[in-house]
């Protein structure tokens, strides 16, 4: 395992957890600290009697400890694996103790029964029951929720600021209970919109156009082409079996993680790792939920490149995929970017016309430069183009003390006009923002 150490601070929650981790990263902390190919594991002293037993799943960079934080992995985890980054001659090489055997063989034995599950014969007439039920209430869902945005339209979008979040989230429960949870979050999606920022009706007038799409689309899903079909049940909100998709032959490239977004809503955490296959040029967004208290099975730490096999969810323009096979780690190597922003400005431009509905994607542009123009930070290309910096508040002082207010290549994430910095390349190092 040969980790960064930004690569480790990457896999805290938080920037306390951080903090609190490079804390723990002293080797005072901890009345024992050991390791083997397997695991890491460690006992550190905190305010009780008895020591938090931490450790680490060294084959799949996963986290346990047996303190009370609901955060993960907890600080406990970051300092441990910090440490162990950093000194591991102080550690002690030793066969593995009941507790961290025994939850290394708890991993092992879930990992065993999503094989058998997967293997389990499937009644595929009780399957096509329930499959059929679930579409006449999505058909029904969708007959009211028409309704309800040719209301919207019929009375004008003016008086939308006043309605309040209660008018977007009945009909996004109504959806939740049509058993269409992907219009339920679009509807939600408008309701956030920011009434009170400038051009917020346009912003207003294509997510509702957009939702319109999606519903008449479904209603009519069997006249698409197949591919596409997926699509719009993917917007719907109908799942597709990972089983079933780690079953095909994947895409096999060394891919560069370009970024980890994460989001918590009802104690679930989404994380979103963009990935960058630097022999196929192809993009690739993988999620991971996790649900509080418990760990997730897969660690891609920004900068980091991985020889890996993807598999990609059915898409007129594949971009979610599946991990399927994690094969090494590697060291970096050199790929194509894009050359402008008029280069980005082509490629959305053909993703749209493919695909109006599709959401953001990783962008690499060569020689950007922040500037500030009009009280705004944008982002300049070598060939004078623009682009506002969506993002500046989290990023733009971090992003001028390394580049110096110099040009550099930069990786980007966003849709048509809205683009967020999250990463730049200097001196052949990729950094995060």
């Amino acid at each position: 395992m040969n980790l960064t150490e930004e690569q480790i601070l990457a896999l805290a929650p938080d920037e306390s957890s951080k903090k609190s981790g490079k804390d723990l990263a002293n080797a005072s902390k901890w009345v024992t600290k050991s390791f083997n190919d397997q695991a890491l594991w460690g006992e550190c002293q905190g305010s009780g009697s008895k020591p938090y037993q931490t450790q680490v799943d060294l084959s799949g960079i996963a986290f346990k400890c047996s303190c009370p934080s609901r955060k993960f992995p907890c600080k406990h985890g970051i300092g441990l694996l910090l440490l162990f980054s950093r000194q591991k001659n102080i550690f002690s090489e030793a066969e593995l103790p009941a507790w961290v055997n025994e939850w290394l063989g708890k991993r092992a034995e879930k990992q065993e029964k999503q094989v058998e599950k997967k293997d389990a014969p499937v009644d595929e007439a009780a399957q096509l029951k329930r499959q059929q039920a679930r579409v006449k209430k999505v058909n029904d869902g969708i007959q009211e929720l028409k309704l309800w945005l040719k209301d919207i339209i019929r009375n004008g979008i003016l008086l939308m600021p006043e309605k309040g979040n209660a008018y977007f989230e009945g009909m996004a429960k109504r959806m939740v209970d049509a058993q269409a949870p992907g219009l339920a979050n679009m509807v939600r999606q408008l309701g956030a919109i920011n009434f009170y920022a400038e051009g917020w009706e346009s912003i207003f007038l294509e997510q509702l156009s957009k939702i319109y799409t999606v519903a008449e689309s479904f209603l009519h899903i069997d006249a698409l082409p197949d591919v596409l079909q997926q699509d719009i049940r993917t917007g719907i909100g109908f799942t597709q079996s990972h089983e079933e998709l780690k079953s095909q032959d994947g895409i096999t490239d060394i891919w560069l993680v370009l970024s980890k977004q994460t989001s918590e809503e009802d104690n679930i955490t989404t994380e979103k790792f963009w990935l960058y296959g630097t022999k196929t040029r192809q993009h690739a967004l993988v999620l991971q939920f996790i649900v509080r208290g418990q760990g997730g099975q897969l660690s891609l730490m920004p900068g980091l490149f991985i020889e890996a096999e993807l598999v990609f969810f059915p898409s007129v323009t594949p971009l979610r995929a599946l991990v399927k096979k994690q094969i090494a780690i590697t060291s970096a190597i050199s790929f194509s970017k894009y050359n402008n922003w008029l280069q980005v400005a082509e490629a959305e431009t053909q993703y749209s016309s493919i695909l109006p509905l599709g959401g953001e994607r990783a962008y690499t542009v060569q020689q950007l430069k922040p500037v500030q123009i009009a009280g705004k930070w944008w982002l300049k290309d070598a060939e004078g183009s623009i682009m506002l910096l969506q993002n500046e508040n989290k990023v733009i002082w971090n992003l001028l003390a390394l580049s110096g207010g110099d040009a550099l290549d930069m990786t980007v994430i966003g849709k048509e006009k809205d683009f967020e910095a999250v990463g730049i390349w200097k001196d052949e190092t990729y950094t995060i923002l």
